[in-house]
């Protein structure tokens, strides 16, 4: 990383304390000789320094995900799976991050699209998880599931998440779904509010293509990463697998996937003796 050159910067946008410390950055990158550009232009960018949440992160990533850029999230004092970085030592990690001490974790993506009559009408790609659901109806959604061209089962539910291991410790962590180490080359499905209790979340290979098919007489609507949706309907096909692209994220030394869900998830700090 010595050799950065230019940093995109990117911060929540209604937040006035995420505006201010993206200013102190660029001042900072601009004393160590590293342009500091504007989110737009990101494409020109070694790196992308993301302050804000999650749900920023996740925005940044899903736009920048064709381009390779890899991300650090700083975050603003949330819950924070994937930014690591505390306000407060937001400059010293600058430092150590221009100093090549960070360390690179290359996260899946999935593509996700709606055949409709066979005819691709909505795509996109999500780092945590594509939900299907049962929309603004108040009653279940019924899909129809197959893996790798093999059916599953049908579901009726309120819905479906399929979930990457970044996004296992989201929405489907809520769901009751399985937690995922993200060196885990798996993709979770985990059905909301099944009606049958048997149903219950599995863990499929990454190279498997899911897909659920709407065959009740009503829609519902797909979601990718809670920030974009579509509306699908009776007959429609979500097909789901496995992106080209992934999302490359930088962590500080001494960073632990397992010391953060212990942090997150209120896990006993201390082994006892």
């Amino acid at each position: 990383m010595s050799g950065l050159r230019a940093v995109a910067l990117f911060a929540k946008s209604d937040s006035a304390e995420a505006v201010a410390a993206v200013e102190l950055l660029r001042s900072h990158l601009h004393a160590r000789g590293v342009a500091a550009i504007d989110g737009a232009d990101a494409g020109a960018a070694d790196m992308a320094i993301v302050v804000g949440g999650d749900g920023t992160l996740l925005s940044v990533a899903r736009r920048l995900a064709a381009r390779n850029v890899p991300l650090v999230g700083v975050n603003l004092g949330r819950l924070g799976f994937m930014t690591d970085i505390a306000r407060a030592d937001m400059v010293d990690a600058v430092d150590r991050l221009l100093a090549g001490e960070f360390t690179a974790d290359r996260r899946m993506l999935l593509d996700a699209r709606v055949l409709r009559d066979g005819q691709e009408v909505f795509r996109t790609h999500a780092l945590n998880e594509v939900v299907v659901n049962k929309g603004d109806l108040g009653r279940m959604i019924e899909l129809e599931v197959h893996v790798d061209g093999e059916f599953l089962y049908v579901l009726r539910a309120d819905g479906m998440i399929v979930a990457t291991p970044t996004g296992s410790t989201a929405y489907a962590l809520a769901a009751n779904g399985p937690i995922l180490h993200p060196a885990v080359p798996g993709i979770a499905l985990v059905p909301l509010c099944a009606h049958a209790l048997t149903h219950r979340p599995i863990t499929i290979a990454d190279s498997s293509c899911v897909e659920l098919r709407l065959v009740q007489s009503y829609g519902g609507r797909v979601h990718c990463d809670g920030q974009s949706h579509f509306d699908v309907r009776a007959g429609d096909c979500v097909r789901l697998a496995r992106s080209s692209h992934v999302v490359t994220l930088l962590h500080p030394p001494g960073y632990s996937y397992f010391a953060m869900l212990r942090e997150k998830l209120h896990w006993s700090a201390t082994p006892h003796r």
